[in-house]
C-alpha cells in the first residue's frame, strides 16, 4: 500500500508530561503518541509536531503529523488512537494530507493562550491550568506594555538562555490581554515562538501589571537582547497552544 501522510489534531494536559518532544528515560506527549501509533500500523512511526511545547505546558490544537503505509483507514486512525493513549491525550480530526505537508514548517502561525488566575486564593480545581497571581493587575499598563512586542522584532530578550542563537526574529501577530471574572487571559499569536518566548512575555507584563515596572520597559528590554532585563518566566501550568494555522 502507498505511503500516506497523516494529519491529526490531539489535545491534551500536560502536567505530568515532560513536554512534547521525546526525551530518552521521559515521559513525553510524543512517545505515548508513537507508542501507540506504532501498535496500529505494526511499524514503528516517528510524528513531528507543530510546537514543541514545554514540560506543563497543554495543548487544545496541537497539530502532528507522520507517514504511514498502515492499513487502518484514515477515518478510524484517532479512535484507534484514543483506544491506546493515556486519558489525558486525545486524538481529535484525523486527515490525509498531501505528501509534502509537515506539521511544523508548514505551519504559517501558532496560537496560544495563557490563563492568569488573579483573586485572592488559589484554585483547587483551576491550579492545573492556571497562574495563580493575587493582587490587583493594571490591564490598561499591560496593554500599553504588549504594544512593543506586537511586530517583527529580535526576541532575545524574551527567550531562554539555550535558544538557538541562529534566529530569533519573530513576528508576533497579535497579543490581547482580556478580564473575565476572576480570570486574566493572554491570546499570543506569532509565525513562531522561541524556546520559552510566551511564558517569558507574560511574566514580564505581569510585572508590568503589578507596578514593579514601566510598561515602556518591555520596548527597551526588547531592544537590549538581553535576557537578563526582562521579567521572570511564568509557570508553564498556564500556557496552552490552542490553534496552528497553515
Amino acid at each position: 500500500m502507498a505511503m500516506r501522510n497523516i494529519k491529526v489534531v490531539i489535545e491534551y494536559d500536560g502536567t505530568d508530561y515532560f513536554g512534547f518532544q521525546r526525551q530518552p528515560g521521559r515521559r513525553t506527549i510524543q512517545g505515548e503518541i508513537e507508542r501507540a501509533l506504532t501498535k496500529i500500523t505494526k511499524k514503528p512511526v516517528k510524528v513531528v509536531g507543530a510546537g514543541r511545547t514545554d514540560a506543563g505546558v497543554h495543548a487544545l490544537g496541537q497539530v502532528i503529523s507522520f507517514k504511514t503505509g498502515g492499513t487502518i483507514p484514515t477515518e478510524k486512525i484517532a479512535v484507534a488512537m484514543n483506544s491506546l493513549l493515556p486519558k489525558d491525550i486525545v486524538a481529535g480530526d484525523a486527515r490525509e494530507v498531501p505528501p509534502e505537508f509537515h506539521a511544523r514548517y508548514s505551519a504559517k502561525s501558532r496560537a496560544y493562550k495563557y490563563i492568569v488566575l488573579n483573586r485572592k486564593h488559589p484554585s483547587a480545581f483551576f491550579g492545573r491550568f492556571s497562574w495563580y497571581v493575587p493582587g490587583a493587575l493594571n490591564l490598561a499598563a499591560m496593554r500599553r506594555g504588549a504594544k512593543y512586542l506586537v511586530g517583527t522584532h529580535d526576541f532575545t530578550s524574551f527567550s531562554a538562555a539555550d535558544t538557538d542563537r541562529s534566529g530569533r526574529i519573530r513576528e508576533v501577530k497579535g497579543l490581547l490581554i482580556r478580564r473575565c471574572d476572576e480570570f486574566v487571559t493572554f491570546d499570543l499569536e506569532a509565525n513562531a515562538f522561541l524556546h520559552s518566548m510566551a511564558r517569558i512575555m507574560v511574566g514580564t507584563l505581569v510585572e508590568v501589571g503589578q507596578g514593579r515596572r514601566r510598561a515602556a520597559e518591555i520596548g527597551e528590554v526588547l531592544e537590549s537582547k538581553d535576557r537578563r532585563l526582562a521579567g521572570r518566566t511564568a509557570p508553564p501550568q498556564g500556557l496552552a497552544l490552542v490553534e496552528v494555522t497553515y
